[in-house]
């Protein structure tokens, strides 16, 4: 169960915000003052600080800097309002996760608390290279013994004592997050934070604000000055991930901060001075990018200082059975269950089959022949029926036409009856509901297992089964251990 220490000398917001906390499933504690919360930290290290910024004694920078000294990988995230959001914006400056602006919404400061928890994972947790002992190998762990992963090692020990711009090239799946945080990690910037930006994950509109903050007044709804991801990775690492599909718009500006340095954010004209290390990661061919003038060329010389390319699982078969058995320890550990393993005939049929996700399609197929196993070795109907179901999730070309069918009527009804003012919102509303459902059947009321199905944070699934009075949504009920 992962542990929050709120800091606030306001009694009575700080109780009911650990009450909050603790019905999402998290352990909390109070401290009423910054010397109060360095004497919690001190005796036993929470995985999250939530801090006032304005509180009597020790200032919010005195004692975001005492716990940064202490314990420099915990992640901290300021609480602040209006009128101390400068000193905010410094705590972040000098190493603060973020800040939050009081009053906050409950959907915002929970999920700024997930990824906190996830900085904080990665932070303490090394990357270790070709980790063959499963019993004992780390979450995060790049295995393999075969000759292209012993060549990515190689690189990865050149590159990351150096300076230079790494650019990390492999198809979906195959592990390029963990070739970038190896390379922070044996680095000598592995004190100062790693930043991960999904170049794809977040909408164009909001990609350059997110990447390089914004000034107060810079658009609508710009109340107050914002620092961007590039500004707190300051003294650290940046990574990029799926740099191949950034808006042209935006690789000028990259390329701007790798030439002179220096930033500017939205709506300010100062340039603003930065130190930071970029990593990259592309699965797209930058090379037909180029071409097609979907990619810089100036950008993509700058970039490829250092080019690691990572193979795809069906050209290292060699690797499948240790990775079968790492993740066979892994995920049974995780999901509070005896390991049955795999059969003979199963593990042949796995390093049979092309993987076309790679090495994450190898590990989400063995989740869910895991979950159906019964405790029982698993066996290739086991494994074939995984994957089946995960080119479905992947490939929604590929699910039946009568599902599609009868979704189609579904939703023309929906439209049709016009009982809504919202019927976009009514129909995901009553997908996701029943998505939900029976992925809580399927795992038998298990909250974490139901959210790691699902692919979601188990807060959120937390707050979408209140959302939908579905049966445990507050916290109570049948889940494992963390």
């Amino acid at each position: 169960m992962s542990s929050i220490l709120v800091v606030d000398d306001d009694v009575r917001l700080a109780e009911s915000f650990a009450k909050l906390l603790q019905g999402e499933g998290y352990e909390v504690c109070t401290a009423t003052s910054g010397e109060a919360g360095l004497g919690t930290i001190r005796e036993r290290l929470p995985d999250v600080v939530i801090m006032d910024v304005r509180m009597p004694g020790m200032s919010g920078l005195e004692t975001f800097g005492a716990i940064h000294a202490f314990a420099p990988g915990l992640p901290v995230i300021i609480m602040t309002a209006f009128g101390t959001t400068e000193t905010a914006i410094e705590a972040t400056k000098l190493g603060a996760f973020d800040y939050v602006l009081k009053p906050f919404e409950i959907p915002e400061i929970l999920d700024l608390i997930e990824k906190a928890l996830e900085a904080g994972r990665m932070r303490r947790t090394r990357v270790k290279l070709d980790a063959t002992a499963s019993e004992s190998a780390p979450a995060d762990a790049l295995i393999g013994r075969s000759e292209a992963m012993q060549e990515v090692y190689k690189a990865i020990g050149r590159a990351a004592p150096t300076e230079a711009l790494v650019l990390i090239r492999g198809e979906s799946g195959t592990g390029k997050e963990l070739v970038a945080r190896a390379i922070y990690d044996h680095s000598t910037r592995a004190e100062r934070p790693f930043v991960v930006i999904n170049c794809v994950a977040i909408p164009d509109t909001l990609l350059e604000s997110e990447l390089f903050g914004y000034e107060k007044g810079a658009f609508t709804g710009a109340v107050t000055r914002r620092i961007g991801k590039i500004e707190q990775a300051h003294g650290g690492t940046l990574f990029l991930d799926e740099i191949g599909d950034m808006p042209l718009s935006i690789q000028a500006k990259i390329l701007r901060l790798l030439q002179e340095k220096s930033i500017e954010r939205l709506g300010g004209g100062e340039p603003i001075p930065v130190d930071v290390r970029i990593i990259a990661a592309t699965n797209r061919d930058l090379e037909a990018g180029i071409e097609s003038g979907r990619f810089r060329e100036d950008l993509y010389y700058r970039l490829r200082v250092v080019s690691i390319n990572l193979p795809p699982l069906r050209a290292r078969r060699g690797d499948i059975a240790v990775l079968c058995d790492y993740f066979m320890v892994r995920l049974s550990r995780e999901m509070g269950m005896e390991n049955p393993g795999l059969t003979a005939e199963a593990l042949a049929a796995v390093e049979k089959h092309e993987w076309p996700g790679n090495v994450r399609e190898l590990a989400n197929t063995l989740q869910k022949a895991l979950i159906f196993s019964r405790g029982y070795p698993i066996r290739p109907e086991g494994i074939w029926q995984a994957v089946q179901n995960g080119a479905a999730e992947r490939s929604p070309e590929l699910e039946s036409n009568k599902t599609e069918s009868f979704l189609r009527q579904w939703i023309r009804k929906s439209l049709a009856r016009g009982r809504t003012s919202d019927p976009f919102a009514y129909c995901i509303d009553n997908v996701t509901r029943i998505l939900i459902a029976e992925a809580l059947e399927v795992t038998r009321g298990n909250r974490s297992q139901a959210a790691r199905l699902l692919g979601l944070s188990r807060p959120t699934l937390l707050t979408k089964m209140k959302k939908f009075g579905l049966a445990g949504g507050s916290g109570a009920g049948h889940d494992e251990e963390h």
